[in-house]
């Protein structure tokens, strides 16, 4: 069978422990026999990311900028715990925050469905996509302990030396203060990024905050997207035949319990880092959740949700066999070689990679899945398989679809 050629690479970020192995299997099994695949290839481990001093990962992304698509394997940010382990220099940074930072981009986590895997939310019947602003509010913030008495003031001191002070809180005793930021610009790109996943996939975006109770900070975010919208996004979404709407974050969350699914729900960092685990867990497992960065420039960066299994690692090192999850990782290279597909005009890429994504659903659905999965599926009759194992399943039943 002659292998489907490609125009142009894929940037392929390698990773870390069980999952730069299952990394190494998808490839020889899935990939190879049936692409001539093309890749930049960049090494993310954390054992190279300390050699380089961590330049890899900003060649990796600048590459990301380059060539518009790259597939992300997962990878350790390292603690103290993890300096020690591999003696490294200094404690690096996420590489995922470095990415998100480089290409300014938003995450989009959406959940795998298959049957058997029952959501926990009865009316759900298709994934709901989170779409997180990476950016600012509690994960850049400033605290501070109260001592005791006293007044805190918010003061800003523009670039002239105006002044202007706020009073947060008279104090009569000990308390905490925390100080939270963003910026337009920001804003902006998260939400052009948003707009554009939705024309993309072709799905309703809904977008909330709480700009009842935060006047200025949640009402910012909702005028930029509304204006961007409006001036940008509204003629594109009719063509579409989708819909953008903004609404409170509490009533969306009981519109979210209600719905069927099927769109992307935008959210602040905060708000899309815990609506995100909630969604994966109702639906079924994290390590049944896609993930994808998105620029407001249209470069991709696909990965799985999860991390590196690293307690697998530690039972593969010892020769023991695992049954670790690959589905994730495995849609993080249908996604990027769909995208590449869609980018270069490259039919049978996409309809490989749609055909790939049926078949490991099919070998679930037919009983056949790793250990995880088992223990939440309510099919009748089940087997449990390797990582390989059920790769090497999906490759048998990927051969049948493929005639």
């Amino acid at each position: 069978m002659q292998k489907i050629q490609m125009n142009v690479p894929l940037v392929e970020m390698d990773g870390d422990e069980m999952t730069r192995i299952i990394w190494k299997s998808i490839k020889e099994i899935l990939l190879l026999p049936y692409i001539d695949l093309k890749t930049e290839y960049y090494d993310l481990g954390l054992e190279y990311r300390d050699q380089t001093n961590d330049q890899v990962t900003i060649d990796a992304a600048m590459a990301n900028k380059k060539y518009g698509v790259a597939v992300k394997c997962a990878t350790i940010t390292p603690n103290a715990q993890r300096v020690e382990e591999y003696n490294l220099k200094e404690m690096w940074k996420s590489p995922n925050g470095t990415i998100r930072a480089i290409l300014d981009g938003t995450v989009l986590r959406a959940p795998i469905v298959v049957k058997g895997i029952t959501p926990m939310v009865s009316a759900w019947k298709k994934p709901i996509t989170i779409a997180r602003h990476a950016y600012g509010d509690v994960y850049r913030n400033v605290e501070y302990k109260v001592p005791g008495a006293g007044k805190a003031e918010l003061v800003f001191t523009s670039e002239t030396g105006e002044v202007n002070r706020q009073t947060i809180f008279d104090f009569a005793g000990k308390g905490v203060i925390m100080g939270m930021h963003n910026v337009d610009k920001s804003i902006e790109s998260f939400a052009r990024s948003c707009f554009n996943y939705a024309l993309d996939v072709k799905q309703d975006l809904w977008f909330a905050t709480k700009d009842t109770i935060s006047k200025l900070y949640d009402h910012t975010f909702k005028d930029i997207f509304q204006e961007i919208f409006d001036a940008e996004y509204k003629q594109k979404f009719a063509d579409a035949d989708i819909e953008y709407f903004y609404t409170l974050i509490d009533d969306a969350v009981a519109r979210v319990i209600r719905s069927e699914g099927g769109y992307i729900w935008a959210c602040k960092n905060y708000d899309g880092d815990v609506m995100s685990d909630m969604i994966a867990t109702a639906f079924g497992s994290l390590a049944m959740m896609t993930s994808v960065l998105v620029s407001p420039d249209g470069c991709y960066e696909y990965e799985a949700a999860h991390g590196t299994v690293t307690r697998h690692y530690y039972k593969h090192l010892k020769g023991e066999e695992t049954s670790t999850n690959a589905m994730a990782t495995l849609f993080a290279w249908t996604g990027a070689l769909r995208k590449r597909g869609e980018i270069d005009g490259l039919k049978d890429l996409i309809e490989f990679a749609d055909q790939l994504e049926a078949a490991s659903l099919q070998t679930i659905e037919a009983g056949i899945m790793t250990k995880d999965l088992a223990l939440i599926s309510d099919l009748p009759e089940k087997t449990v398989v390797s990582t390989d194992g059920f790769l090497l399943e999906t490759k048998k039943t990927l051969d049948r679809i493929r005639g």
